[in-house]
C-alpha cells in the first residue's frame, strides 16, 4: 500500500528548462494528502528555495533538501548531514586552483558565495529563489557546512573528474543537473533523508515511491520500495529504478486512481 511519495525536482518535476511547477502538481499533492499519502520534495536545492517553489502546498509536504543534508517536516529538522570543516576548506582551495567555476556553500541559515559574477548571483536568487549572501572568502564562514556545489557551463564533466581525482575517497561527488556538481556530506544522501522522514511517520520503505533523474537520486531510487527514473534521465540511472516514466504527474494520477478504488471497496 502506497503511503509516501518522494520526488526529485530538476529534470524530474521540472522538465524542458521549466522554472515553475505545473499547477496540476499542487492539485495532485492535495489529492494525495486527502487519501493519507504524504509527499516530499527531494532536491539538491536549498530548503527555502524548495518552499518557494511549492508555495501553494508548502505546509502540506516534507522536505529533503541539500541532497539529504537537511530534512524537515512542519519546520522541524529531522536530520542533518555535515561536511567536516577541514575537508570543506581544502575543497575551497582546489576550487581556486581549478578556476573556471562558481562555488556555493550551503549552510542551515543561508547560502554563501564569493562570486563576483552578477549573472550567477541572479540565477541562484531569481531563478532558484535561494537566500544568498555574498562574502569575500568562503573560508571565513563559521557555520556548519551542509553542502558544497560547483557551477560550470563550459565543461562540468571535466570539472567533476578533476575534483574526483583529489577527493573521491573522502566525499561523494555527483552531478546534480546539467551544469552542477555537488559535494555531499559522507553521512548524507537523499536515501538517508528519506529514511529520516519515513521513520518520523513510521512508514516502511516498501510503501514509498521515489522519482529521480540524476546520480544524486540513485540511493533514494534504490531505497524506496518502488522507483521511477525519468525517460530523459542521465545515462545508467534506469538501472537503479524499478520503472521508467515520461511524467511524474501521470504516475501520480494512476496512484490516486488505485487509492480511490481501494477506498471505495473497503
Amino acid at each position: 500500500m502506497i503511503q509516501f511519495i518522494a520526488s526529485d525536482i530538476d529534470g524530474t518535476l521540472l522538465r524542458n528548462g521549466a522554472w515553475e511547477l505545473n499547477p496540476r502538481v499542487f492539485e495532485l499533492i492535495r489529492e494525495l494528502k486527502r487519501l493519507n499519502i504524504r509527499f516530499a520534495a527531494a532536491s539538491g536545492r536549498q530548503y527555502s528555495g524548495i518552499r518557494a517553489l511549492f508555495e501553494p502546498v508548502c505546509d502540506d509536504i516534507s522536505y529533503i533538501a541539500e541532497n539529504g543534508s537537511l530534512c524537515l517536516h512542519d519546520g522541524k529538522v529531522l536530520s542533518r548531514g555535515l561536511i567536516e570543516r577541514d575537508l570543506g576548506l581544502r575543497i575551497f582551495d582546489y576550487v581556486k586552483k581549478h578556476g573556471d567555476c562558481e562555488c556555493m556553500l550551503s549552510c542551515e541559515s543561508k547560502i554563501y558565495i564569493d562570486s563576483k559574477d552578477s549573472g550567477f548571483y541572479d540565477k541562484i536568487t531569481k531563478d532558484l529563489k535561494y537566500d544568498v549572501e555574498i562574502v569575500d572568502d568562503l573560508r571565513d564562514i563559521k557555520e556548519d557546512f551542509l553542502k558544497i556545489a560547483l557551477y560550470n557551463t563550459t565543461d562540468p564533466k571535466s570539472m567533476q573528474r578533476y575534483f574526483k581525482e583529489h577527493f573521491l575517497n573522502e566525499i561523494k561527488i555527483v552531478s546534480s543537473g546539467e551544469y552542477w556538481v555537488d559535494f555531499i556530506a559522507p553521512n548524507a544522501n537523499k536515501a538517508t533523508g528519506l529514511a529520516s522522514v519515513l521513520e518520523y511517520f513510521q512508514i516502511a520503505p516498501q510503501n514509498c515511491i521515489a522519482f529521480g533523474d540524476q546520480y544524486n537520486d540513485v540511493e533514494m531510487l534504490q531505497y524506496a520500495g518502488t522507483s521511477y527514473a525519468m525517460s530523459t534521465a542521465a545515462p545508467g540511472i534506469s538501472y537503479y529504478s524499478t520503472y521508467v516514466t515520461d511524467s511524474v504527474e501521470e504516475v501520480l494520477e494512476d496512484i490516486l486512481a488505485v487509492a480511490e478504488l481501494h477506498n471505495s471497496q473497503s
